[in-house]
């Protein structure tokens, strides 16, 4: 694919490699909140045939359907593609689907458009996230990716406030504008990622050594004889020869056990998405007016103007992983923020279910709190967590085939909380938050057993958390992040030793020893 040299070096190139990946995660919560203010919009309603709720329910949940679809289309081509093309397939794919949406005039018409700008945005969360994590140092990683699910919450509240806006135009063009509005962000993205370089892990895995040095120099700002850049090369490469000491690596034995646990990491990736969505944040993202209305009992404009609210603080919320997640780490939040989630589940369910009894308005009215505060703990953890922790948990051979199968778990169960979700509120009003507080508490447990922090490793240091046959990754993790909290730790890779032997080919033929990189890596 051809590239411009639109952005220099060092920062600037870093600032743009943001931006591209930025706008299309805004792009991503646009499309997740603009049905929200949609589906109750008359002509909307008129033009579809006003849809029962099980109809509803599929017309905003093929979407998600098609999400999963575009994971399964990455799993496929991601590797032959490489990430930059990935995602500009994804724009073009995003592109047609709007361009379906915002001319329908039947709901097989419509299911057909939000399918094919699902398969879209499929291919592009399961390629954003791992292109960033891949262009990243270590110790900013946490927060630059999670900065991404930052972007998701901007996206949702442009996309309510728009709607509300446009509901007092009236007339077709109340929905399809902001439907069509899609494809700004698309562009935005299609242009920018001209003057984007590839991964250069993805380059090393390819063969393509002297490509990927040249963007490690470019995207560091540093000559490619760099310490720093040379230390990087070495764990790239010893992540590489380790991983594929057995041949090249086939994607059908992605789920079996190997040296580097590549079935128990692919697991794991999974298990996070599933975790993003199964807590109950897309009854909020897509039906708390449709909640506000028939569940607790507020007019139509209050709900809309409620539930736009409700979304900035999803936005507030994911400031603190941006700014944080380094610090604060990974499971941390995921436990602590599970719980809370449980917790606010739990009220909501309580409190509405006074309903029909003399205190409904007051009880009723009280648990709208409790939907602000969910927002605003779902922003803190599990909104951008999971997003951070799939791409950068997989090892580098199952990397783009993984973060497919890590994704595709978001999609499909955020298609089936979608779905099931506006017959759930109808029928089973308060018991349906029951639900959603048990999935919470039970995975409190599940990530303080299972999965192990992460935080400040380099994405070839995380390999070495699953090759010891002595202690588990949790525990391994654990025990090495309080060394390096006290000042003792140093890379895993170079106290291995596995690294002393090797050679790095510097530029201009030069054969420059290991233990120059070694030097420095503890540096990095």
């Amino acid at each position: 694919m051809v590239k411009f040299d639109l952005f220099g070096t060092g920062f600037v190139l870093q600032a743009a490699i943001w931006a591209a990946c930025g706008m299309a995660f805004i792009l991503f919560g646009y499309d997740q909140g603009v049905f929200s203010g949609i589906v109750e919009n008359e002509d909307f309603l008129g033009t579809m045939g006003h849809p029962g709720d099980s109809l509803m329910g599929i017309i905003v949940s093929i979407y998600n359907l098609g999400c999963f679809t575009g994971c399964i289309v990455n799993f496929l081509v991601a590797d032959w593609l490489g990430r930059r093309r990935a995602m500009w397939l994804a724009m073009v794919w995003v592109i047609i689907g709007a361009t379906l949406q915002c001319s329908a005039f039947g709901v097989p018409h419509m299911m057909v458009g939000r399918f094919v700008t699902g398969i879209g945005t499929g291919i592009e969360t399961s390629t954003v996230p791992m292109y960033q994590a891949e262009l990243c140092e270590a110790s900013k990683r946490g927060r630059i990716v999670c900065s991404e699910p930052l972007l998701v919450g901007v996206g949702i509240v442009i996309s309510y406030f728009f709607d509300y806006g446009m509901s007092f135009v009236g007339g077709q063009i109340a929905w399809r504008l902001p439907i069509a509005c899609q494809m700004l962000f698309a562009f935005v993205v299609i242009v920018l990622i001209f003057g984007l370089p590839e991964s250069p892990r993805y380059c090393y895995k390819e063969g393509r050594h002297e490509e990927a040095l040249q963007i490690l120099s470019d995207v560091y700002g540093r000559p490619k004889d760099d310490p720093k850049i040379l230390a990087e090369q070495a764990e790239i490469l010893e992540a590489i020869a380790m991983e594929t000491k057995h041949g090249e690596y086939q994607w059908r034995n992605i789920l079996k056990r190997d040296d580097v646990a590549t079935g128990h990491r692919v697991l794991l990736a999974y298990g996070m998405q599933f975790m993003n969505q199964v807590g109950g944040i897309n009854l909020i993202v897509y039906f708390i007016p449709t909640v506000l209305k028939n569940n607790v009992g507020l007019s139509p404009n209050l709900s809309l103007i409620i539930g736009g609210c409700v979304q900035i603080m999803f936005v507030l919320g994911s400031l603190f992983p941006t700014f944080f997640a380094d610090r604060v780490g990974r499971r941390q939040p995921m436990i602590w923020g599970s719980l809370g989630l449980g917790i606010c589940m739990m009220m909501v369910s309580i409190l509405l279910s006074f309903k029909g009894k003399s205190n409904e308005h007051e009880t009723s009215s009280a648990s709208i709190a409790f939907f602000f505060v969910y927002m605003l703990i779902f922003g803190a953890s599990v909104n951008c967590i999971p997003w951070v922790y799939v791409p950068e948990i997989l090892p580098l051979h199952a990397r783009a085939k993984g973060t497919a199968i890590g994704i595709s778990s978001n999609w499909i169960w955020n298609f089936f909380v979608v779905m099931i979700t506006p017959v759930i509120i109808n029928r089973l009003q308060w018991k349906a938050y029951l639900i959603f507080m048990c999935t919470n508490f039970a995975f409190v447990p599940l990530v303080y057993f299972c999965y192990p922090e992460t935080a400040k490793l380099t994405l070839e240091e995380i390999d070495y958390l699953f090759t010891d046959k002595d202690k588990s990754p949790v525990k391994l993790s654990l025990e090495l992040q309080k060394e390096r909290k006290h000042g003792q730790g140093h890379s895993i890779v170079v106290d291995t030793g596995i690294l002393r032997n090797a050679s790095v080919s510097a530029p201009g033929g030069q054969e420059k020893n290991q233990s120059t990189s070694e030097e420095h890596l503890e540096h990095v």
